[in-house]
């Protein structure tokens, strides 16, 4: 046994290792896309950054001990923390580590970048800034992404109001995105602000959709002993629907309730980690799926 034992921490390691080092490249990737490509030309992407960006800007000259106006990471974070301990709450955040070291690492490299990159990359090219601005964020969401993190921002207030609303998370996502873009056009009185934005976010939107070419959604079944319990787990705690599928076990011939479900992928981790507290002999078969109609169960 202590071959495997060893086997799987080293393996278990090997992930952590993986993980964080794409969180760090990632993070990295998406503060130089704001400090480089968009902050210079008033590119609002949307998000968190989008409104840090706009408040960056009308600030300065307004504050005397920050004469270039409200730093964009630990502006950032105003907003990221409240968000954070919003989805803890409503949500049960499965990634909250790993996301709270990724927006922290944004902030830092977004501040750090902007006090040594004091010069846009680009002079007077708003079009090539757009476009890399958003490639460039895309990719380090990607790396984000397959670290098994997020970057918290209104992606969280977004399922938050799809757990009470009808609407679909992409759907809250693109308003939520827009309204901020809007602003910018209100903060700035120009309509190149909105134009540019939108092209930047779908640029970032289609490297997203290039590199992250799994399914967001998983097709989970589960077999336990305890199929109430893991139930509660999933309709009461991670705000999701499932079916009961009632089987039968070849081996033993007993009954058995067998639960199916659709979860996206970030979450994941949550739901094997909880379901292995529940029922530790409890199994976990999961596959590519596609949500195009209503979700089981519902």
């Amino acid at each position: 046994m202590k071959p495997k034992t060893n086997l799987k921490k080293s393996l278990s390691g090997k992930s952590f290792f993986i993980d964080y080092s794409l969180i760090v490249v990632g993070a990295f990737l998406q503060a130089l896309s704001y400090v480089l490509f968009l902050a210079p030309y008033k590119i609002v992407p949307g998000g968190v950054y989008g409104i840090s960006i706009v408040l960056h800007h009308l600030t300065k000259g307004v504050f005397s001990f920050l004469p270039d106006g409200l730093p964009m990471g630990i502006t950032a974070l105003f907003f990221n923390v409240p968000l954070l301990i919003l989805a803890i709450k409503k949500l049960g955040l499965s990634s909250g580590p790993k996301t709270v070291v990724t927006f922290l690492l944004i902030s830092a490299f977004t501040d750090g970048l902007s006090y040594f990159l004091t010069e846009p990359l680009l002079a007077n090219d708003n079009f090539i800034s757009a476009f890399y601005g958003g490639a460039i964020l895309g990719l380090g969401v990607v790396c984000v992404f397959k670290a098994g993190s997020t970057s918290a921002g209104t992606d969280v207030l977004a399922r938050v109001i799809a757990v009470y609303s009808n609407m679909k998370v992409s759907n809250l996502i693109i308003i939520l995105d827009s309204v901020i873009v809007l602003f910018g056009l209100f903060a700035f009185q120009d309509w190149t602000v909105p134009l540019y934005s939108w092209f930047t976010i779908f640029v970032y939107g289609k490297v997203v959709e290039m590199f992250q070419t799994e399914n967001p959604n998983r097709a989970v079944f589960i077999v336990s002993r305890k199929p109430q319990e893991i139930k509660e787990l999933i309709v009461d705690k991670m705000h999701l629907r499932g079916t009961f599928i009632h089987g039968r076990g070849m081996y033993e011939g007993k009954e058995k309730d067998i639960i199916f479900t659709i979860v996206e992928r970030k979450d994941m981790p949550q739901l094997k980690n909880e379901v292995k507290e529940i029922d530790s002999e409890a199994f976990i078969s999961t596959m590519h799926a596609s949500k195009d109609s209503a979700p089981p169960g519902k």
